[in-house]
């Protein structure tokens, strides 16, 4: 099972992936992207810690996401990524050809792979294509790769959910 939870931030959407994932009945992998470059993050990441208890493998990869689902994934596992748009943020966080290539490469690694990972695969991402377009160019390119990312990796999911004020909306396979 491949599934993909979309949300804003603070819409519930982690717990979710963490209840989905305890209901499994499978082992427990997280793979997060986050990297602390505040104070402000590196509290959110800690907090995140906790709230997952000790049960759960942990997989930092910022970068070589597809490396690391590869890496983890079997058929006893559950695998949930938290978050693809922090990965995203993370990719497109540099200029030139060099970045350019690495961005596309990750992507296009994800997007192969993913059909292929036993087990069950949860992906967790922010849905910020719901309000104005920003101003900036950067910020007009991530909305426009995390919703065209979005898309792609939806078409490969079983179960697709968004999640606003805490209530999950199924909008792709069986509700739960």
């Amino acid at each position: 099972m491949k599934e993909l939870i979309l949300g804003g931030v603070r819409s519930g959407k982690s717990a979710l992936a963490q209840r989905r994932a305890h209901e499994s009945g499978l082992q427990l992998t997280y793979i997060a992207t986050a990297t602390a470059g505040d104070e402000a993050m590196a509290a959110r990441i800690q907090r995140h810690r906790l709230e997952r208890g000790d049960e759960w493998v942990l997989v930092e990869e910022p970068i070589a996401l597809a490396d690391a689902l590869q890496q983890s994934a079997a058929p006893d596992r559950c695998l949930l990524v938290d978050c693809l748009t922090l990965w995203l943020s993370n990719l497109l966080g540099g200029s030139g050809p060099t970045f350019e290539q690495r961005f596309h490469d990750q992507r296009q690694a994800l997007l192969a792979l993913l059909p292929q990972l036993p087990g069950h695969i949860i992906l967790v991402s922010n849905e910020v294509n719901m309000g104005v377009v920003p101003l900036g160019a950067l910020s007009r390119r991530f909305c426009d790769e995390a919703g065209w990312l979005h898309q792609a990796l939806a078409q490969q999911c079983q179960r697709v959910t968004l999640t606003v004020a805490g209530l999950p909306l199924v909008l792709k396979g069986e509700s739960v």
